[in-house]
């Protein structure tokens, strides 16, 4: 027969290893978006305070800034919902493309192959968020809660 005090103290020692890797893991993933966030703020704030040095304000400084707010959202987002945003990543990069088209066309040589490039990645871009709305509308991410308010679709139940 065999004995059971092995798995018992198994058993008890997983519970607090458990319990101590899921505090660091967390510890570190909100220590990681603060920097996140604090390294976006001062990022938007240096931009602000340059445009005002540099005594004129170009659209490509518009679009940083942008740029910066999307990223703040998605931190903001990240920590309400503790999910990503593709879509916000998908604005990001449309704008940094539109930056780049603009910065290209008023600063640089006459068009050529290269803006039909920047062109098609903003449109396929585009029909990336319009594909990821409609598999969000057509397919929602649904959690199904049992009575003991466990997460059923997890496959801890």
């Amino acid at each position: 027969m065999k004995s059971k005090w092995p798995e018992k103290l198994r058993k008890g020692l997983h519970a607090p290893a458990d319990a101590l890797g899921n505090l660091f893991v967390e510890s570190f993933h909100y220590l990681a978006l603060f920097g996140i966030g604090a390294i976006t703020a001062y990022a938007a704030v240096a931009t602000f305070i340059e445009m005002l040095e540099k005594g004129g304000i170009s659209v490509d400084d518009i679009l940083l800034l942008f740029i910066y707010l999307e990223l703040g959202a998605m931190v903001g987002i990240y920590f309400k919902t503790n999910h990503m945003p593709i879509r916000f990543l998908l604005y990001v990069a449309i704008t940094a493309l539109t930056r780049l088209l603009i910065g290209d066309v008023s600063h640089h040589k006459a068009p050529d192959v290269g803006l039909l490039y920047v062109c098609g990645g903003i449109l396929l871009l585009a029909f990336a968020i319009l594909v990821v709305r409609f598999a969000s509308y057509r397919y929602p991410s649904t959690r199904v809660i049992d009575a003991n308010g466990k997460d059923m679709d997890d496959g801890k139940v």
